[in-house]
């Protein structure tokens, strides 16, 4: 894929970048190499100044990144100006937090007395995509830097201004060459590049054969991994939920990023006693949503984040109305320029339709009505998936009985899944391994060292 700036909203492209050759790959990682050297021998205090540092530069250009991002992937311009806030906030976080969580921790032993410490382990490399391009590399980089590891960024291939801002706002806070990389690079050549002696670590957010793929090369040359690789979140409405409340958070889920998100909610499986009354309003709003420019703050629908995206999507609703799903709305692509679909519902999916277990990556809700709690339980497992899920009910007591039953990494009550600082996030099954944000998101790429201190009385 070529590394270039494709504007969504028209398909045109704005800007296009050179790939890196071997020869400044190999000096890029030298230098994070070297700095990791310097770096890692740095205080909490000295870490944490940088990233409050990189906290305030996000929010002192808001306005200027979240124009780059909705230039790049289509996000409707007040989420990219969320996304920037959030991205802020998680730096802060680690900065603020990041000494508390790697303190060292006594161990209650026989002899003598022994506690863990944990240490940075080197460079690690980040392969992130583009449908958060701030919000996810933050999650990766902060809490790596706090740790004292060196970073090595591989962005998607279609924000590589995203990319260079990022790398941008780091050289401004005053970190040292090598601290924090941006690498214009193939996906390929990333997963090649797992196998250098000079990086310890890989963290991949994306598709599954991409995460197939880096996971591989880790395995082959024992490295340590975290992968995040989407999801197909079940939205479960009980007969006891509020449904004006299970509608509005419904469609926030299921459109929140255009609905390019991998923790929206996709399957919505409602119980009988509440369908009627849910779909209905459900419908409604998708139906009088405001699709436009992205950059119009009056729009509620902006473009995919891509041509192949979008026709993605769309191939996805032919095949699965060809094996018998009905469209209750949209089902088509929205009739303007750029990379738009229209808002769509699809009922009747059998498990023998094609898209009972794929991921749908856009403004594409899948309806569901079972007769009970049991059936909406083992519907919501019946997924390759393993992200998050989300379960509306007024009884909350039960909601976390459900939440027991759910074979997900989150589980959200009254709410769909959603993401900050201080929760961790990642899943299960093929949504990949490993936690990010969070006290637990900074636990991934550390050495668990054993420290024991012997008296000469212990024995042998």
């Amino acid at each position: 894929m070529p590394i270039q700036t494709v504007n969504p909203t028209t398909n045109k492209v704005v800007k296009s970048f050179e790939e890196m050759d071997e020869s400044k790959v190999n000096q890029l990682l030298d230098q994070a190499h070297g700095s990791y050297q310097n770096w890692k021998k740095t205080t909490y205090d000295q870490r944490g100044t940088l990233l409050h540092k990189v906290a305030s530069l996000l929010r002192m250009h808001k306005q200027k990144l979240a124009k780059i991002i909705t230039l790049e992937m289509g996000k409707l311009i007040a989420q990219a100006e969320a996304e920037i806030e959030l991205s802020a906030a998680i730096f802060d976080y680690y900065a603020t937090n990041g000494a508390k969580f790697l303190l060292d921790k006594p161990i209650d032993t026989e002899f003598g007395s022994a506690f863990i410490r944990n240490s940075p382990i080197g460079v690690i490399l980040g392969v992130e995509p583009w449908n958060f391009p701030f919000y996810q590399v933050a999650r990766f980089a902060a809490p790596n830097l706090m740790i004292g590891n060196t970073i090595l960024l591989k962005h998607a291939s279609m924000v590589p201004q995203c990319a260079l801002s990022i790398e941008e706002l780091f050289v401004e806070a005053g970190a040292s060459r090598g601290v924090y990389t941006n690498l214009f690079i193939s996906g390929e050549r990333a997963s090649t590049l797992v196998s250098d002696t000079r990086i310890k670590g890989v963290s991949l957010t994306g598709s599954e054969k991409a995460g197939a793929s880096i996971a591989a090369q880790a395995g082959k040359y024992i490295k340590k991994s975290v992968l995040e690789l989407g999801g197909s979140d079940a939205f479960i409405v009980l007969e006891d939920a509020n449904i004006d409340q299970a509608v509005e958070w419904g469609v926030v889920g299921r459109i929140n990023n255009n609905g390019e998100c991998c923790v929206a909610s996709k399957r919505f499986i409602v119980v009988e006693a509440v369908a009627d009354e849910f779909l209905k309003k459900f419908k409604s709003k998708l139906a009088n949503l405001n699709i436009g420019d992205p950059m119009d703050p009056r729009t509620e629908l902006g473009p995919l984040s891509s041509e192949a995206a979008a026709v993605t999507i769309n191939d996805q609703v032919e095949r699965a109305v060809a094996a018998g799903a009905k469209v209750l709305l949209g089902g088509k692509r929205a009739v303007r320029e750029g990379a738009y679909m229209e808002p769509t519902i699809l009922a009747e999916i059998t498990r023998e339709n094609p898209i009972y277990f794929e991921e749908l990556f856009g403004p594409v809700a899948s309806y569901y009505v079972v007769q009970d709690e049991e059936e909406a339980v083992t519907l919501a497992n019946d997924s390759s998936y393993g992200l998050g899920c989300s379960i509306f009910t007024e009884d909350t007591e039960r909601g976390k009985r459900i939440a027991n039953q759910i074979d997900t990494g989150m589980v959200f009550i009254n709410h769909p899944t959603w993401t900050q600082a201080d929760l961790p996030f990642g899943g299960t099954k093929n949504s990949g391994y490993g936690r990010e944000l969070s006290e637990l998101g900074i636990q991934e790429f550390v050495n668990r060292k054993l420290i024991r201190i012997s008296e000469l009385s212990d024995p042998f």
